[in-house]
């Protein structure tokens, strides 16, 4: 296989350009037919080590890339904080430090901290693929939502994208809005005031308070977890509350384009974020989003890992 992805590592979105983007995911399509066959399992990164650092919970995240590693024929070294000699006073740099002289090829970090992965690229010599850090980056998460509107929708020139809930904490919406952007999307995005960031339109979307504002004749919906481990103090009155003027239900996905797909990154408050009667709409795609960022992760794992031998 050629490699025409010229990156070290996968850190954000913003300086992959649209060819990158697209050099992801035509390479992700290809290797979804591997995970379809009866022995779901390739040679192609036999001899590699993937470190898999994980700082903060995960499931979908953490079990996709460890999928994705062992799929390809990957080794895979698993760190979790807890239980680790963090508990200890360990501090990041030397974890990084010890993880990295047992030798894997690339190393998947997930951290609480903004800019985490970034630090840790600059010590190592080998490279970083950032899993999510703190408010700021999901670069993933954008790229397997990226396949799943791909796959549906056929291409992103002229679509309107409405992203709807806590924009400020969500690192999900922050790699989403550029991603979609690069590709010719619209990106709307409404939620409560509180949790709206202060450059707002600085991110390229179109800010706007009323839900069924951002929603009206949107062919994508996407619906962001409430982040509050992430927020401090209450940003709104109640859950009830949140859930009566920004939870999506059946009437509010009426005035969408027809056709619309649902997705969120998970994991989900069912009646909060969405009504319960959502789990059967037929343009929900979300655990095809959770196969596809298997796909997507096979896809930076040997498009980063053939780049750095190159």
């Amino acid at each position: 296989m050629g490699v025409d992805f010229p990156h070290r590592h996968l850190l954000e979105i913003g300086p992959l350009s649209p060819e990158d983007l697209w050099t992801v995911l035509k390479t992700a399509r290809n290797l979804k037919e591997v995970l379809r066959r009866p022995i779901p399992k390739v040679p192609t990164l036999r001899g590699k080590v993937v470190a898999h650092l994980f700082f903060e919970p995960s499931t979908r995240t953490r079990l996709s890339f460890e999928r994705a590693a062992k799929v390809l024929s990957a080794e895979v070294l698993n760190f979790s904080a807890r239980g680790s000699s963090l508990e200890k006073g360990e501090n990041l740099l030397d974890t990084i430090k010890n993880v990295a002289a047992m030798g894997p090829d690339l190393l998947v970090i997930r951290h609480p901290a903004s800019g985490a992965p970034h630090f840790v690229a600059r010590k190592i010599g080998i490279p970083v693929i950032n899993a999510g850090d703190g408010f700021h980056e999901h670069p993933t998460q954008a790229l397997l939502d990226l396949l799943t509107v791909w796959e549906r929708k056929g291409d992103f020139q002229g679509l309107k994208v409405a992203i709807i809930g806590d924009i400020r904490h969500s690192r999900v919406a922050h790699s989403d809005i550029l991603a979609f952007r690069k590709l010719g999307a619209e990106v709307w995005v409404s939620g409560p005031g509180t949790m709206l960031p202060p450059e707002r339109e600085a991110l390229g979307a179109r800010v706007v308070r009323r839900v069924e504002e951002a929603v009206e004749g949107a062919d994508v919906v996407m619906a962001l977890r409430v982040q509050k481990e992430r927020h401090g103090r209450s940003l709104f009155p109640s859950w009830h509350e949140y859930s009566r003027f920004f939870g999506l239900n059946r009437r509010v996905l009426s005035r969408a384009a027809e056709g619309a797909l649902l997705m969120h990154p998970g994991p989900i408050n069912w009646g909060v974020e969405l009504a319960p009667e959502l789990e059967d709409f037929p343009g929900q795609v979300i655990l095809e989003q959770v196969e596809n960022g298997v796909a997507v992760r096979m896809a930076l794992l040997l498009l980063l890992l053939k780049a750095a031998e190159a």
